[in-house]
């Protein structure tokens, strides 16, 4: 779709200020969605130094979205929420 077009649908004729709106619109969109998203499991059973507190982490991670852990008793992954008032808050993971 030309910038023509897309002032034709938006009953405009300032191309100055059309393309504005498409930048700013590419921007948001940009600003918005995440970039190299890398889902990595891991066995936390094997601790470092046997502290159970502390477990490797990959060196280049930014951040941690979500934690989920497998319930052994229906085999499925239940996600931790982080919340700073009620800890250890869980809700059930339905996705496959």
């Amino acid at each position: 779709m030309t910038i023509l077009e897309l002032m034709e649908r938006a009953g405009t004729n300032e191309t100055t200020l059309s393309i504005a709106w498409i930048k700013d619109a590419i921007h948001l969109i940009q600003s918005n969605s995440k970039e190299r998203l890398k889902v990595s499991k891991y066995d936390v059973i094997k601790s470092v130094d046997s502290d159970d507190n502390r477990y490797l982490l990959p060196a280049d991670m930014i951040a941690l979205e979500s934690i989920s852990i497998k319930d052994t008793s229906d085999s499925k992954y239940k996600k931790i929420k982080r919340l700073t008032s009620q800890p250890g808050y869980m809700v059930e993971d339905v996705s496959p």
